[in-house]
């Protein structure tokens, strides 16, 4: 099966330099259990890293994009040759300062070794990015910082950025939102930046937009506004990324310091191939899939498209098995001619939706395999 991303998208860059998925979200519908086979999309890395924790038996993560595998391949690098605190210096969680620049370069230096030739090639063409931070390298990140550095101070000071993620009890973050935060320049500048035209020339690919209908911007604000009251900001890693270019109070859960260790322990499970999931599929004798991590890659395909790859996945699949995506801007899910081979998990993942710390998605989807 030829695949459609494949055809629509630009795959010659880092697209993601950090997964924009709340690995908490997807751990908890995921439910993986121990000695489980795991598919994921690589993305930067980080989720499928995450998915180590739960001593699957082996985690196989698929890209079609050569540069967000080499991300992959360097956080394994780290994860084996650094300590946690270095870990979180490479990725730019900490470090702001122009001096930990060269620190940044001698942690890479310690990493390199480990690397594929073309990974080392691929990074050694970067001291820029790993100066700054691995975690920076990406087109979106590089479009969330425009919004960083030259949006953001139009709209309020460091110091109502800051108090924003103090956080709060319900009622006060709804009150700082409703009082300080939420201002006509806000709303102006924050349609204007996240409109469908700018984020398809700056931000994701124009690919994304594809099959979407309807005004981008006025959604993502309404879930944008989610994150900054019903959510609180101060454990929310993607919003302080977005708005300070750090991590203050909360880390991405493959980046905490619990977390560490049983990502290392794990990383022999932990495989990596540079195929699409139509190639994936296509494979001879591939081993059935107990836990399948799709990202959001079915923005980029067609209604018929999305049902065709569910049931193939649902043909390898383990009875009692769970897929999980993300529903940006273009709704997918289980077509009902499915409906006897997945079974959409509603109660389950609309909780979790709620709770998305990752907020700019529509809806999260989880199915279980019949």
């Amino acid at each position: 099966m030829r695949s459609e991303a494949a055809a629509a998208c630009d795959f010659t860059m880092i697209r993601y330099a950090q997964c924009w998925e709340d690995a908490d979200t997807l751990l908890e519908g995921l439910d993986i259990q121990p000695g489980d086979r795991c598919l994921s999309i690589a993305s930067a890395g980080d989720n499928a890293l995450a998915m180590l924790t739960r001593s699957p038996g082996q985690v196989t993560a698929i890209d079609l994009n050569p540069s967000q595998l080499f991300c992959l391949e360097l956080r394994l690098a780290a994860y084996r040759t650094l300590t946690h605190p270095e870990l979180l210096m490479l990725v730019g969680s900490t470090g702001h300062v122009p001096e930990f620049a060269s620190r940044r370069t001698s942690f890479y230096a310690r990493c390199r070794p480990l690397l594929t030739e073309d990974a080392r090639a691929f990074w050694d063409s970067q001291p820029g990015e790993i100066a700054m931070g691995i975690g920076s390298a990406g087109k979106f990140e590089r479009y969330l910082a425009k919004f960083r550095h030259r949006i953001v101070p139009l709209i309020h000071s460091g110091a109502v950025v800051e108090r924003l993620f103090e956080g709060g009890t319900l009622e006060e973050r709804h009150a700082f939102y409703e009082r300080r935060w939420d201002s006509w320049r806000w709303r102006l500048l924050y349609r204007l930046f996240f409109s469908r035209q700018i984020m398809g020339k700056f931000g994701r690919d124009p690919a994304l937009f594809r099959y979407v209908e309807g005004a981008v911007s006025e959604r993502l604000l309404a879930r944008t506004r989610h994150a900054l009251t019903a959510l609180d900001p101060a454990e929310n890693p993607y919003l302080q990324w977005i708005l300070l270019g750090r991590h203050t109070t909360a880390l991405p859960y493959a980046l905490r310091p619990e977390n560490f260790e049983a990502i290392r322990a794990n990383l022999d499970r932990l495989e990596w191939r540079r195929q699409s999931l139509e190639e994936f599929l296509d494979l001879e004798g591939v081993a059935s899939i107990d836990r399948a991590n799709l990202s959001d890659i079915f923005e980029y395909v067609s209604e018929e498209n999305c049902g065709a790859l569910l049931e193939r996945i649902a043909n390898i699949g383990r009875r009692g098995g769970r897929i999980a995506y993300w529903n940006m801007l273009a709704p997918r899910s289980r077509p009902e001619r499915l409906a006897h081979r997945l079974r959409p998990l509603r109660s389950i993942s609309e909780r979790l939706h709620r709770q998305d710390k990752a907020f700019f998605y529509s809806a999260f989807i989880l199915e279980e395999i019949l």
